[in-house]
């Protein structure tokens, strides 16, 4: 039995669609994050990347919706790809934080095994 790419487009956009309401829920929370971020001073610095991670994930829902509909493999493609960045960018700034917080660590454990053999303490 043959079943054409657009049933098999449906078939798989269906069966994540639950993801969708997540996806967009995320989203929505991220950009509200974002922009609660940029109202500090420092933060506007950093807000554009939950803004922007929260409009990835809100069109990748979008594109979602859309490939269910149509069966458009296009459409899965693109929320395909659109997770993958959304990924990729989360495991690095997951990594950056990391590697921050070792160094952190490492920076204030020195300072104080200083403070105690000068007896600053």
């Amino acid at each position: 039995m043959e079943v054409s790419n657009e049933a098999l487009i449906k078939e798989l956009a269906q069966r994540i669609s639950g993801a969708k309401f997540w996806m967009y829920l995320i989203g929505i929370i991220m950009i509200i994050g974002g922009f609660a971020e940029a109202i500090t001073i420092v933060g506007i610095l950093f807000a554009w990347l939950p803004i922007w991670l929260g409009v990835l994930l809100c069109m990748a829902a979008s594109s979602l919706s859309e490939a269910g509909i149509t069966g458009d493999a296009d459409k899965m493609h693109m929320m395909l790809g659109r997770l993958k960045l959304y990924f990729m960018v989360q495991g690095v700034v997951m990594l950056i934080g990391i590697v921050m917080g070792i160094v952190a660590f490492l920076f204030f454990s020195s300072v104080i095994m200083a403070m105690l053999a000068n007896h600053h303490f």
